[in-house]
């Protein structure tokens, strides 16, 4: 099987859904999973997923901030997600993925994950019944069918928010 970059995957997935739905799949979302926190994002503002590569510590540097990768020559900075909102930092086991950016951001943040939940339609959300989130990162909070919290995630509200550019320790 060929390996297909995130980007691919969503051009082909778009030509699906409009082929068989008549609707655009603008409104598709990627689940994760950031500690006890599920996310979504939007794929038309995600990058590539991958397995998480070898890091390199950055002395200095705020605990969250795990480490610099090099993808394919360029060195991305690892923010665990988790750990960035104050809970125990990720274990990078089998599940545990990094979130590149979109290239439309301009930035070579990436985001530690405990895992990726998938695809999931704006549909299967509702808005949800719960106070509202202070990260000014939090673009909403839905209710999925089972009942559980996810907040949308706005990645340019975070990759330009001065407290994930502020890593020095």
């Amino acid at each position: 099987m060929a390996k297909l970059s995130l980007r691919e995957f969503q051009e082909e997935l778009a030509r699906k859904l409009s082929d068989t739905s008549g609707q655009s799949s603008a409104r598709a979302l990627l689940g994760l999973q950031a500690g006890g926190e599920l996310w979504l994002i939007d794929l038309a503002e995600s990058g590539e997923i991958l397995p998480v590569p070898p890091l390199t510590p950055v002395p200095l540097a705020t605990g969250w901030l795990r480490g610099v990768a090099n993808v394919r020559g360029v060195l991305y900075a690892v923010t665990d997600l988790a750990a960035f909102h104050g809970a125990t930092p990720t274990v990078s086991g089998s599940e545990a993925r990094l979130l590149l950016p979109h290239a439309k951001f301009h930035c070579n943040s990436a985001l530690l994950v405990s895992r990726v939940l998938g695809l999931r339609a704006f549909e299967d959300f509702e808005a949800a019944d719960a106070p509202d989130d202070a990260r000014p990162w939090v673009a909403a909070q839905y209710a999925d069918t089972q009942g559980r919290l996810w907040r949308r995630i706005d990645p340019r509200k975070l990759y330009t928010h001065e407290r994930f550019l502020d890593v020095a320790a």
